[in-house]
């Protein structure tokens, strides 16, 4: 029977590890599907791993690897695509907002020979009005600057081992999951599924978290950001050379007025377009002075003795 891996990035969840662990583990039994649970705890500050291993030490099928600091999602995500020994790979959410009754779709789906399954959030659940705003916009601009449909996107999808196996075999520090599985390709197909409440506790997720995620997710996978140098340089050229057109008619004219207004709001302008493309131009070098560096996206520090 193939093997089912399913990947649990978890950071300060301990009142979710056992509920999570035994929802799961309820549903793909009940399914009849082969499975293995890979919790990740990514430097959590609670007995999150402590509980892990309990858990681990008691249920052969459930295992888990501690990081040494928080080194973030998609670290957590590559981790636990590394020690995933099935046929079939998924990654859910820790709090259960992914519904795990879905990996049995998601399950036969790859058994009809489909090579990623992706799941689509058809509702958000319940979300603020500012936050599902900064979402639409951020998932917006995504979409565009990558070209893909990123809008109702979601980490929760499942992988075939060829699949598992080529994202693996990348070699950039810096990764965004949701995007690099378009990117790669195969046989895909959707499901759609609606987000559900937290079990226990609060997102982890702040705003400022969210605007880094965002910033450093846009620039590890798409180079569109430094075109935005060249699009403002030919919107002030165009700008400047029709201004350059009415200050001429209007001198010949005897109709040109004395001041430094227009001058002072070129410089504004010509000066706050020169620091934006810097700081993009300095963003994308942080980024390559990262890769150049060649350390690795994670470290263990502790791993349950089934692993």
């Amino acid at each position: 029977m193939s093997l089912l891996s399913v990947i649990i990035p978890s950071y300060n969840e301990e009142d979710n590890i056992e509920n999570t662990a035994g929802v799961i583990s309820g549903v793909l039994k009940a399914a009849g599907i082969e499975y293995e649970l890979i919790f990740i705890s990514d430097g959590s500050k609670d007995s999150t791993y402590d509980k892990i291993a309990a858990l681990a030490s008691v249920d052969g099928a459930v295992k888990g690897v501690e990081f040494s600091r928080n080194f973030g999602k998609e670290a957590a995500i590559f981790a636990g695509l590394s020690l995933a020994k099935g046929d079939c790979v998924s990654v859910i959410d820790c709090d259960l907002q992914h519904p795990p009754k879905t990996l049995v779709e998601m399950y036969r789906l790859w058994e009809e020979g489909y090579e990623v399954v992706e799941g689509i959030k058809s509702k958000r659940g319940k979300e603020g009005l500012f936050h599902k705003m900064c979402v639409g916009i951020f998932y917006g601009i995504m979409s565009r600057l990558m070209k893909m449909d990123m809008n109702s996107t979601s980490d929760f999808k499942l992988l075939d081992r060829k699949a598992v196996d080529a994202l693996l075999s990348l070699n950039e520090k810096n990764t965004f999951f949701r995007a690099l599985t378009f990117w790669a390709g195969f046989k895909t197909t959707t499901v759609e599924f609606e987000v559900q409440e937290r079990a226990a506790g609060k997102s982890k997720w702040s705003f400022s978290s969210l605007v880094r995620y965002a910033i450093t997710n846009t620039t590890s996978f798409t180079t569109a950001p430094l075109q935005a140098g060249t699009v403002m340089g030919i919107i002030l050229i165009i700008f400047s050379v029709v201004l350059g057109i009415q200050t001429l008619v209007k001198y010949f004219c005897g109709t040109a007025v004395e001041g430094f207004t227009t001058v002072i709001l070129l410089l504004l302008i010509i000066g706050g377009s020169i620091m934006m493309s810097l700081g993009i131009i300095g963003h994308y070098l942080s980024r390559i002075y990262e890769e150049v560096k060649g350390r690795p996206k994670y470290i263990i520090r502790n791993r349950t003795d089934n692993f």
